[in-house]
């Protein structure tokens, strides 16, 4: 993947010239009422249906009210949604066979309250994979960043829209403009990784991914993706201290070079929604930011979607000392087209009289229903007539029967087409970060895994996730003892249960290394949200001022001070080193984790450690399959590992390096951005470059990749010669691919003249990122 030198095809406009004089005889025809219902996604689309006697799903009393409040419906957020916090699961949900029935509820009630024939958008949270009943999950956008593997993240998308479309919804919100800049922050797995090129290709991928190249999957009767809402508008990943929603301090030039080129990869890439965030740049609020929506978003790249503020962030605008209609006119004149769940907007009509207001609201329903007469929700009465139109309920019933086994069969082949998605990613994102010779793991004895996280499914799985099926809940632990079969896997919890069981192992070390082949010990944390946890209005975990709150050390809302491992985490890997002191076997760490933890006496003190960053519902068997040799360990780090929290925030791309600086700590990098790759590659391949016209560079790599399914490069650059002070290096260019004849690489990747040389100043030095800390890499000199 190389950095373009210049913008992509643009995707065609949202609405065609015919779709453009639908939309304005539709605009014309409203009410002031009607328009700022369009702008409004106020209910929590849980609360929207209910079952009737017969157990079928109707419009709820509350969405008939919101109906006719507005006499229609801008949007309708979560419909489908299952979690904690929306109290939804297998027992009182939406099943994936009855997710026809409840949307065809609220698109009937839509179009009856209507009169112009305007149906609403379905949203639904996508963060990786669908959130609901049956949704397939992916591994979480820390995890595919470190496939760094641009063509697998957009099947998996693809996948994804496919399964959504399926079930008739809309609109997916998308986390993938967020930069990892401090890893103290709870949604550090949200983002893709700490490098904006790294963020920037990924972000494309998901959006050509879910929309189709050109936005080609958003169109036809039959659609086979999703519009896609990236979030977040801009700098949350830069908050102060790693604090959710607080303050980013940075420049321009550095909010431009690490957030804002996913937001123009995400552009250039056709999406058509961006959701504005929470956090402040430099005290000006994402969604009461002119510069940011207008200028910027629309005007220098020409961004034709809608604009969406994060859940209650209009309202959150009272702290600038505005009541709630002097916060739904700033954000709406500031670029903001749609709220969420929001006061302020729902107060607009308060403003009849304000000439700007008036302009502003006709502005933003225009494109709301640009984005709808896109997606065939202008017109919804006919299509919805035009499905059964004979007018007998019994009728309508068989009709609604017939089509809704047809989308059931649909949505299951989708489902099939994204789980083995998530499978091929799960495969792809573990990162060798130690190996002393252990791997692969293929000796007679059994394995000792040893910790919490071993046995619980939910902490693969991240933040906003559906309950999984019964059947589909496997734990590491299970999918050891099922790959390693008919060897034997004895789990031990925690640090008494260790005791226990090693006591009951034979005590001399060569009879217990013929019984055990290794001890697997699980350690890092979990995203997981329970159903007795308590939460904020916008659904995030809240800590009632005490760290028992919730079980979850990750996410939203989950923001640590302190990135080391747990006490009795480190003490389990203890008792593992102390057993293989003693003769006992190898000691294996897996670090399952959302965030880069601190893991210097791990890696000082284990045989071997993989990284395996939420590595989704197929995670156990990947790792499963990576200790045993079936598969190989390919992948890198989107993120350095800080050998103590204290030197946050560092990164690979600062301008200055943190070593050397600090007294108790001279060398605060554990492990350098980028480190992995297949474990029997060669660690010094070959480089050249030449200057081609027009100021290019061409770079020629050939490596011997070993017996690796893939192998994964990325080239590292240096530059100087600007008027600022250069960084310590910059991602290049990457690729993820399959080795040739007799395991040999050969890349060939050409940088175009912007990237040789910007205001920042011309490369100097060239090299490809080392495999392991403390490995020096071969710079090759350039011009």
């Amino acid at each position: 993947m190389t950095p373009p030198s210049s913008p992509t095809v643009p995707a065609p406009p949202l609405a065609t010239a015919e779709q453009e004089a639908q939309v304005e005889a539709v605009l014309a025809g409203l009410t002031l009422r009607q328009k700022v219902g369009q702008l409004n996604q106020r209910l929590l689309g849980w609360q929207a249906v209910e079952r009737d006697a017969r157990g079928h799903w109707r419009a709820s009393r509350l969405l008939l009210d919101e109906l006719e409040r507005w006499e229609g419906l801008g949007a309708l957020y979560g419909l489908l949604r299952a979690d904690a916090w929306s109290a939804r699961h297998w027992d009182n949900g939406i099943r994936p066979e009855e997710r026809l029935e409840a949307v065809d509820a609220v698109r009937h009630a839509v179009a009856e309250h209507s009169p112009h024939g305007v149906g609403a958008l379905l949203v639904e949270e996508a963060p990786h994979g669908h959130q609901a009943l049956g949704g397939t999950l992916l591994p979480t956008n820390l995890a595919q960043a470190a496939t760094w593997d641009v063509e697998a993240v957009e099947e998996a998308s693809a996948a994804v829209g496919a399964e959504m479309a399926a079930s008739e919804l809309d609109i997916a919100l998308v986390s993938g403009l967020d930069v990892l800049r401090d890893g103290r922050w709870g949604r550090s797995e949200e983002t893709f990784g700490e490098d904006p090129a790294l963020g920037a290709a990924l972000a494309a991928a998901l959006v050509r991914g879910m929309q189709g190249p050109a936005r080609s999957r958003l169109t036809g009767a039959r659609r086979q993706g999703v519009g896609v809402v990236i979030k977040h508008l801009a700098a949350q990943g830069e908050a102060m201290g790693g604090r959710n929603g607080r303050s980013a301090l940075i420049g321009a030039r550095d909010l431009a070079h690490t957030h804002l080129r996913s937001v123009r990869a995400a552009v250039e890439a056709g999406v058509v929604g961006v959701m504005a965030a929470y956090n402040d740049v430099d005290g000006v609020p994402c969604c009461a930011n002119p510069w940011l929506l207008r200028d910027y978003l629309r005007g220098q790249l020409g961004f034709d979607g809608l604009v969406m503020a994060d859940g209650l962030a209009v309202d959150r605008l009272e702290r600038l000392g505005l009541d709630a209609p002097g916060c739904g006119r700033l954000a709406l004149t500031s670029g903001v087209e749609m709220s969420l769940w929001d006061e302020g907007f729902t107060r607009l009509e308060e403003l009849a009289d304000d000439e700007a207001v008036l302009r502003a609201i006709d502005d933003a329903c225009r494109r709301v229903l640009r984005l709808k007469a896109r997606l065939g929700r202008l017109g919804e009465q006919n299509r919805l007539e035009g499905l059964g139109g004979t007018g007998s309920p019994q009728a309508e019933v068989s009709d609604l029967s017939r089509r809704g086994a047809e989308r059931i069969r649909l949505v299951e082949a989708t489902r099939r087409r994204t789980r083995q998605a998530s499978r091929v990613l799960a495969g792809r994102c573990l990162v060798l970060l130690k190996d002393d010779g252990v791997l692969p793991l293929t000796g007679p004895g059994g394995l000792l895994v040893a910790g919490a996280l071993a046995t619980e499914h939910t902490a693969m799985l991240g933040d906003y996730v559906p309950p999984l099926p019964p059947d589909e809940q496997v734990s590491i632990a299970q999918a050891l003892a099922t790959t390693v079969a008919p060897r034997t896997v004895q789990v031990a919890r925690d640090l008494p249960h260790w005791q226990t069981l090693t006591q009951e192992l034979p005590a001399a070390g060569p009879r217990l290394r013929e019984s055990v082949a290794a001890t697997v010990v699980v350690v890092g944390g979990t995203s997981h949200r329970s159903y007795e946890d308590s939460f904020d209005s916008n659904g995030a975990v809240r800590l009632t001022g005490s760290q028992e709150a919730t079980a979850a050390t990750c996410g939203e809302g989950v923001d640590l001070v302190d990135l080391e491992l747990p006490e009795e985490q480190l003490e389990l890997v203890r008792a593992g080193v102390a057993l293989r002191e003693a003769g006992g076997p190898p000691v294996v760490v897996v670090v399952v984790a959302g965030r880069p933890h601190v893991l210097t006496e791990v890696l000082q003190e284990a045989d071997t450690v993989i990284w395996a960053g939420y590595p989704g519902p197929f995670g156990g068997e990947a790792i499963a399959q990576a200790l045993t040799g079936q598969a190989g360990l390919t992948g890198r780090l989107p993120m350095l590992l800080p050998r103590a929290t204290g030197v946050l925030p560092t990164h690979h791309d600062d301008r200055w390096s943190s070593r050397d600086v600090y007294r108790d700590c001279p060398d605060p990098v554990l492990v350098p951005f980028a480190a992995g790759g297949a474990s029997s590659a060669d660690s010094h391949p070959a480089l050249s470059c030449e200057a081609v016209e027009g100021g290019r560079l061409r770079v020629d790599i050939t490596a011997q990749a070993g017996d690796e399914h893939r192998e994964v490069l990325v080239l590292l650059g240096r530059r100087d010669g600007g008027a600022v002070v250069p960084r310590c290096e910059e991602t290049l260019a990457f690729t993820a691919t399959v080795p040739q004849a007799a395991g040999v690489v050969r890349w060939q990747v050409e940088l175009p003249a912007d990237v040789v040389e910007t205001d920042e100043g011309r490369l100097r030095e060239i090299w490809l990122a080392p495999r392991q800390a403390g490995e020096e890499p071969e710079r090759l000199r350039v011009g």
